[in-house]
């Protein structure tokens, strides 16, 4: 068995075993989301201070990379939403939910140590980079599509209200104190204290199994439950059309070959759970946005493999 193989079935394995160790009863709901907690809360902004504190960035390029993936995740995300409601017939509201599961990657609990154990600590750089950016531009897309169409018809928009809203919600997201807190400390150019850096490097050891574990109990809370044309459809937008796109967009744009395999691979990852949560706040759509989680991450070990072969073999 070849180590990209080995290491792919490792990562979908820790899922698995999160998953079995709900569907059989191990571990009660509750115990579920404490461990979800944990890993974004505590585990993975840890991993991501220290990422930003130790780490040295020369040599990518952000502007590029930044653009080449959020264009891929606009066209996409364009697409799933007219695939579900021309092609589906579902509502705008649903046309949304729908958007945002072919669009949004998984890049934190199941990108992060995916990312870390195929291309290492240098490839985890790269995504930092993809990370900081990835949760303001969603989390502000999300907001504002939900006070376009979350509220009443008579209802207008405030823009007050979404500046407010995003850049609270922004600042208060634990993920994103841990990368400006770790800019901050960088900045600072003072030395982390020894006890300081060991208690944060055991922690953010731990962020990478911890997040797999507590991504395959989160798909058995959501499970499969009707809906599974759309979702199919869903899933083959989000695991081929948004991967090539940036494979072809890095390609054209010369990135150095380590960001662009990390660009195409956190492109091909499955949907974050961020679908689920619009789909929750809208009342619409939970079935769909629950089934294409699930389908797409079950579908990822075989397509990641994939898209790994593919970049290796363009990029080196």
């Amino acid at each position: 068995m070849s180590p990209l193989t080995e290491t792919v079935l490792f990562v979908f394995s820790l899922v698995a075993l999160g998953y079995l160790a709900g569907l059989t009863g191990y571990l009660r709901p509750a115990s579920g989301e404490g461990i979800s907690e944990f890993a974004i809360n505590v585990a993975m902004p840890l991993l991501l201070f220290q990422t930003m504190v130790k780490s040295d960035f020369h040599g990518v390029a952000p502007w590029s990379l930044w653009g080449a993936y959020f264009t891929a995740v606009a066209i996409t995300w364009a697409v799933g939403h007219l695939v579900t409601t021309r092609v589906f017939g579902r509502d705008s509201h649903t046309g949304i939910v729908g958007g945002v599961s072919a669009g949004y990657s998984n890049i934190v609990l199941l990108g992060a140590p995916f990312i870390l154990g195929i291309f290492g600590p240098s490839g985890f750089e790269v995504l930092s980079l993809l990370v900081s950016v990835h949760l303001p531009v969603t989390m502000m897309a999300s907001i504002v599509l939900f006070e376009m169409f979350g509220r009443g018809a008579g209802e207008p928009a405030h823009p007050l209200r979404v500046v407010t809203s995003f850049l609270r919600r922004l600042f208060l997201n634990p993920l994103i104190i841990g990368i400006l807190a770790g800019l901050a400390f960088r900045l600072s150019g003072a030395p982390l204290p020894e006890l300081v850096s060991r208690v944060v490097d055991a922690l953010a050891n731990t962020a990478g199994p911890v997040a797999l574990f507590a991504m395959g109990l989160s798909l058995r809370r959501f499970g499969i439950s009707g809906n599974i044309r759309p979702a199919l459809a869903l899933s083959a937008l989000k695991l081929f059309l948004m991967p090539g796109l940036v494979l072809g967009l890095v390609w054209l744009l010369g990135l150095p070959p380590l960001t662009a395999k990390v660009a195409v691979v956190a492109a091909a990852l499955p949907s974050g759970i961020n679908s689920y949560l619009i789909a929750v706040q809208f009342n619409t759509g939970q079935a769909l946005a629950s089934n294409q989680i699930t389908i797409a991450t079950a579908s990822a070990v075989v397509t990641t493999s994939f898209w790994l072969t593919v970049v290796l073999h363009v990029f080196g």
